[in-house]
């Protein structure tokens, strides 16, 4: 007997019923990839016309002679013209100048840059310039669909994708000071990307694109922008950022599991005090090299980084306590740090 080549379903017609579920699939993908497509150009068309392309002239090196200049990308982030960057983009740059996504090349003036953080800030006149929304990098989720805007190799308003790899990074700026909250993304960057925006779904700007890591593949990072927010406003404000100076080197270290029982250390870590800087608040608080920095304040420090961050502007010129350990007995020093 022979079998028939078609299976009918009632209101089918002569239609194969096991070509209906390939089919819905196949929609199914078209309608996701149609729904991906649109949101990296809705994303694209919105910020797009705000990302500019920094270029710098040489920098001053020993001598009479400078090195060639470099570039890199930015955007706007005010009606007034001011734009936002990477320090390691402009820093110690003799001239800057960038180029609008339209081609206008406009003169640029550097407001201030913070090493630390690798954000600068800098200032166009211009007309009628496109503004990029910022976001809230805070609402980030890892799996999120981001996408990159910058200039790779002078290759102008180039657009990539990825998502968002990992959040809560820590990344060490030049400067060696550890920057927190770091992005990590797999949108491909490239040299030129420097100081341009990564970008959410909805078009905001969620973070400053600023480093990958070379030869690996997709491992990028981006300074959020609540980060870049903070530090672009005390530059605008000040043309710097403030931050408070005690004076001391020292380097992490790992007490014994006895004296970190003792002196109810959970860490079990503090700082070291390698050096005094003469003349320093840590001098005239008498803090000696060899003292083991355990906390500032109510606050513990297990190591420099939280040193750095507690050290913020508002201590400058407030005394403040720190427990140190010496020779195995816990110290109560009061400091007045002074701006750095």
């Amino acid at each position: 007997m022979t079998r028939p080549l078609l299976v009918l379903a009632a209101g089918d017609g002569a239609r194969p019923a096991e070509s209906r579920e390939p089919a819905t699939a196949e929609a199914t993908d078209d309608a996701l990839l149609d729904a991906y497509s649109r949101a990296v150009v809705r994303a694209a068309e919105l910020v797009g016309p705000a990302v500019v392309a920094v270029e710098t002239g040489g920098r001053a090196r020993s001598g009479r002679r400078e090195e060639r200049g470099g570039g890199g990308s930015g955007f706007v982030f005010t009606p007034d013209g001011f734009v936002l960057t990477n320090s390691h983009v402009v820093h110690g740059a003799r001239r800057v100048g960038v180029t609008l996504a339209d081609g206008r090349r406009l003169d640029a003036q550097v407001v201030g840059d913070d090493p630390d953080t690798d954000i600068a800030a800098l200032r166009i006149a211009g007309s009628d310039l496109p503004v990029a929304p910022l976001g809230d990098s805070g609402r980030l989720r890892v799996g999120q669909l981001v996408i990159a805007i910058g200039n790779p190799y002078g290759f102008q308003s180039s657009v990539t994708a990825g998502v968002v790899s990992a959040l809560g990074r820590t990344w060490r700026s030049s400067t060696g000071r550890r920057i927190e909250d770091v992005i990590q993304t797999d949108a491909a960057l490239n040299p030129g990307n420097s100081g341009g925006p990564l970008v959410n779904s909805r078009g905001e700007v969620v973070g400053v694109n600023t480093a990958v890591i070379l030869p690996a593949q997709g491992l990028c990072f981006a300074v959020g922008v609540n980060t870049a927010q903070v530090v672009a406003s005390a530059l605008l404000k000040d043309g710097r950022i403030r931050r408070a100076f005690i004076g001391v080197s020292g380097q992490q270290i790992t007490l014994s599991a006895a004296s970190a029982r003792r002196h109810g250390i959970v860490s079990g870590t503090g700082v070291l005090v390698q050096s005094v800087e003469p003349e320093s608040p840590a001098q005239r608080g008498e803090l000696v090299s060899g003292d083991i920095i355990v906390a500032l304040g109510e606050e513990p420090v297990s190591g420099v980084d939280d040193l750095h961050r507690l050290l913020l502007a508002d201590r400058i010129g407030l005394a403040v306590t720190l427990t140190v350990l010496r020779r195995g007995e816990r110290r109560r020093i009061t400091v007045i740090p002074e701006e750095r």
